[in-house]
């Protein structure tokens, strides 16, 4: 079988199209590339969907933190408090559990106990209370002087915020956001190991890995390869965020804009 015939039969497997059935021997590189970058797939939707969800209820969440009004504050800061203090593979087995508890109640929390639901909604929860913390003190660190210049102008409630205190807190926690990009995207492996079930072997990237390690005994191909993968998702977001880093100090001087650096989290 040629590497093309492999693409077209594997490359999308991981979300039920091509062959059904995996191989069973005399395993080629090209086989181990198309189906761990079939995983990707999962892995891709996972980080994604969660970053995009997390990001808008993190800014909730900080600006709750941050609220004067403790019907606000307190959830605000437990729920950054419970999902910051429990690490995430707890989360994931946790959260199965309820949602498995759930699924005899109505059939509508049947798609909860599925990863591409339930696994995401734990990711997302995850992310946004890291996120959160991460804008609440961007907004600690906005210069008094811009919001008294903004009051001065006579701006207030939601034109203040669009304006003035919206932009400088991204443009002041987009680095430390960006890291947390990053390792949002390297936390979508902890699914594998989770209780939450890779459906008719359509596994993320790390299923096939394993997968390959267990039958050829020799995790030194396959898992470099996932490896690799990685470091282009995040070369990838490394790019996306540093244009979206430019864009937002492009009122400032090139010398004074700061850089994006990488931060790997060794422990979460």
């Amino acid at each position: 079988m040629s590497c093309t015939q492999t693409i077209l039969d594997y490359g999308l497997r991981a979300i039920g199209y091509g062959e059904r059935l995996l191989p069973r021997s005399d395993f080629t590189l090209c086989q181990q590339f198309t189906l761990i970058g079939s995983g990707m797939i999962w892995n891709i939707y996972f980080g994604l969907f969660a970053l995009m969800f997390g990001f808008c209820f993190a800014v909730a969440l900080a600006m709750g933190k941050d609220s004067p009004r403790v019907l606000l504050r307190k959830p605000s800061e437990w729920f950054i408090f419970i999902f910051r203090g429990s690490p995430l593979f707890i989360q994931f087995f946790f959260g199965y559990f309820v949602f498995l508890s759930l699924k005899p109640i109505h059939p509508m929390f049947e798609s909860l106990s599925a990863a591409w639901l339930g696994a995401l909604i734990v990711l997302f929860c995850n992310t946004s209370a890291y996120s959160a913390e991460i804008f609440y003190g961007a907004l600690k660190s906005i210069p008094k002087g811009d919001t008294e210049a903004a009051d001065a102008y006579g701006m207030s409630g939601w034109p203040r915020f669009k304006r003035i205190v919206f932009p400088t807190m991204l443009r002041l926690a987009w680095p430390a956001y960006t890291n947390e990009a990053i390792f949002l995207f390297h936390s979508t492996t902890l699914i594998f190991f989770t209780g939450f079930p890779a459906r008719q072997q359509r596994g993320d990237a790390l299923y096939y890995a394993s997968y390959f390690a267990d039958k050829t005994f020799n995790p030194f191909v396959p898992y470099p390869i996932l490896a690799m993968y990685f470091i282009l998702v995040t070369l990838l977001i490394i790019g996306v965020f540093g244009i979206a880093n430019k864009r937002l100090n492009r009122h400032l001087p090139s010398q004074a804009r700061p850089k994006l650096r990488l931060r790997p989290q060794i422990i979460r």
